[in-house]
């Protein structure tokens, strides 16, 4: 299984902007906050999460469901 070290290369490569949050980094109110958020968007608290646009989320690192998602 690919990672976050995936994740961030395969955008950085293909010169895609993006903001990056290490949820292990954060204070445990935040982290509770972004593990809802997901939730709401009816993911999975896994990682690396990704959310397209504030529209899509991509649970885990699926370069498929990326391209799709980027119109790539």
């Amino acid at each position: 299984m690919h990672g976050a070290r995936e994740q961030k290369k395969f955008l950085s490569d293909n010169n895609i902007e993006y903001e990056y949050i290490d949820i292990d980094l954060c204070k445990e109110e935040d982290q509770e906050k972004i593990r809802k958020d997901i939730r709401k968007r009816g993911g999975e608290v896994v990682f690396p999460t990704m959310v397209v646009d504030d529209k899509i989320l991509i649970s885990g690192f699926l370069t498929d469901k990326i391209k799709e998602a980027l119109e790539f």
